[in-house]
């Protein structure tokens, strides 16, 4: 009966060490050899909040930060002022949403010369800025 145990055990551990041996497949082997994306959020609040200021900052953004090397998405827009549940914030007058392939792509949009016209020619508007930065990993699409 011993002997039964151990050989038991043995295969076991043997199962386990080959199970942790293969290889990732899919979305999974794609996240981890590309590493996590970057989900930059930046919100606006204007000191001119008028609707053309709102729009020429979503111009500005549409004109500017759009097409750089390593953008998996691009979106920019107005605070949806009717969406007023209690967890709404409505601190905001534009919205800006990229995701980037790589935190690498990331930075060197933060430096490309676009982007750096983009904040010369309109921080003046801006009262206040807030950005979020946060690693995301991309899901799989469902079949």
């Amino acid at each position: 009966m011993t002997h039964t145990i151990a050989i038991l055990f043995i295969l076991i551990c043997a199962a386990s060490v080959a199970m942790m041996m293969v290889p990732a497949t899919g979305a999974e082997a794609e996240a981890g050899a590309a590493g996590p994306q970057v989900g930059h959020m930046v919100y606006f609040k204007l000191k001119d909040a008028s609707g053309a200021a709102r729009a020429r900052l979503v111009a500005a953004c549409k004109l500017l930060l759009t097409g750089h090397e390593g953008t998996v998405y691009f979106a920019a827009g107005t605070l949806a002022g009717d969406m007023k549940r209690p967890v709404n914030d409505q601190d905001f007058d534009v919205a800006l949403h990229i995701v980037f392939a790589s935190k690498e792509a990331h930075d060197k949009y933060q430096d490309h010369p676009r982007h750096l016209k983009f904040v010369e020619e309109n921080r003046e508007n801006w009262e206040k800025v807030r950005v979020f930065d946060s690693y995301i990993l991309p899901v799989a699409a469902a079949h």
